[in-house]
């Protein structure tokens, strides 16, 4: 059995770097990358991502903050490397991950990470919810999200459910999906 330091740990997990810049450069690099979920009795999920969406900016029709800033979304304007949770249908939670410099809102959801196709049954997986919201992906001892040596091929697709945005927002290939890690 191998032994890591908690120094080996911290050079894996993604810095605040990673987060800080846009959400369309940072969606595709996301895949591939490791999302590790730590309970209270110190056992670990470690999966990695195979789909994420990019929402960018009030500009785009089917972002949270296409209304301005709200309690709801006001995570998003905060500097990227921060967790965005919020509920839909009244009983999944989604996991975002806000991105950019901050003051302009931008943030991935994760839609898939190993064999868990679909962002309710991720979370619900890794027991995700709204003690999550605001939580630093840098810092945290419970959520992170480490880097991976491995090459990443993927293909974008238009975002999945937001059939309420207008079509060029419907169409835009936002999504991004892992093809295979090498």
């Amino acid at each position: 059995m191998h032994s890591f330091s908690n120094s080996l740990i911290l050079k894996m997990r993604l810095g605040c770097e990673f987060y800080q810049k846009d959400v369309l450069d940072v969606a595709p690099l996301l895949l591939g990358k490791i999302l590790v979920r730590r309970f209270d009795d110190g056992s670990e999920i470690r999966l990695p991502i195979v789909e994420v969406e990019a929402y960018k900016g009030e500009e785009d029709l089917a972002c949270h903050a296409r209304f301005g800033k709200t309690t709801r979304n006001g995570i998003m304007y905060e500097q990227g490397g921060v967790v965005y949770m919020f509920l839909i249908y009244g009983m999944y939670w989604m996991l975002n991950i806000v991105t950019g410099a901050g003051d302009f809102p931008e943030a991935i959801l994760v839609r898939g990470a190993g064999l868990y196709n679909g962002p309710g049954k991720l979370t619900r997986a890794l027991h995700l919810d709204k003690s999550f919201y605001g939580e630093n992906l840098v810092t945290s001892e419970r959520l992170w999200i480490e880097d991976s040596p491995m090459l990443a091929s993927y293909h974008t697709t238009p975002r999945i459910g937001i059939g309420y945005a207008a079509a060029k927002w419907r169409d835009i290939p936002w999504r991004f999906v892992l093809d295979e890690i090498k």
